[in-house]
């Protein structure tokens, strides 16, 4: 089993997850998007010896702001979608609002396209290529576990906004269709805002997915 711990960080309300196998001393980190010694805190108070890596589903500054210090204080690699590598190498000049800020940038240590699994904390990891909110994003599976970290595919009642550069809505739809028609309907959502939700309870209750095909 894996033991899944959920922060919500920011004045964007953004989740932050800290992941292992139960009992587990070591850790992985997605989307670590501010709060950075409240995260490494939390690392801490686990019992976490090791933090093997940092996860970024995609490079929006309330997934990454705290990437750089967590990462400097871990000393863990940073796996960020290769399209979105530059954004998270310039930060500061990819925040479309005033006052967030400022965020240090980082150069990723490694890069994911999607279709990579990733063995790192006694998991196996797989990538997914999902854009549609932004142009590189990915989704992190740990299938048999039925868990998907999905950053800001998908939410509870929700889904990722459009309306910022690189999103389309006909491509995020088809993402989104792509995660319900490959993984179990029990599948735990881990998502980026809001609450833990199911591939089950968002195909039957969200009214934004109302366009996905019956295949199921």
């Amino acid at each position: 089993m894996i033991d899944v711990r959920m922060f919500t960080v920011g004045p964007v309300q953004e989740n932050c997850f800290i992941v292992r196998q139960k009992d587990s001393g070591t850790a992985l980190i997605v989307d670590p998007g501010e709060e950075a010694d409240r995260l490494l805190s939390a690392v801490d108070e686990l019992g976490i010896e090791e933090v093997e890596a940092i996860l970024v589903t995609h490079t929006h500054f309330d997934h990454v702001g705290a990437v750089a210090p967590v990462a400097r204080a871990t000393g863990a690699p940073v796996y960020c979608p290769e399209l979105e590598r530059e954004v998270l190498a310039n930060i500061m000049d990819y925040v479309p609002w005033p006052g967030f800020g400022p965020f240090e940038s980082y150069e990723a240590d490694h890069t994911v396209a999607g279709g990579e699994t990733l063995d790192l904390a006694g998991m196996k990891v797989e990538v997914l290529f999902t854009p549609g909110h932004s142009p590189g994003h990915v989704t992190y599976a740990i299938r048999d576990e039925r868990a998907l970290f999905s950053g800001d595919v998908l939410f509870q009642g929700s889904v990722g906004r459009v309306d910022l550069p690189g999103g389309d809505w006909p491509t995020l739809l088809s993402s989104i269709q792509s995660l319900v028609d490959e993984f179990d309907p029990a599948t735990v959502v881990y998502p980026g805002h809001m609450g833990i939700t199911t591939l089950e309870r968002e195909r039957a209750t969200n009214p934004f997915l109302g366009e996905l095909a019956t295949n199921r």
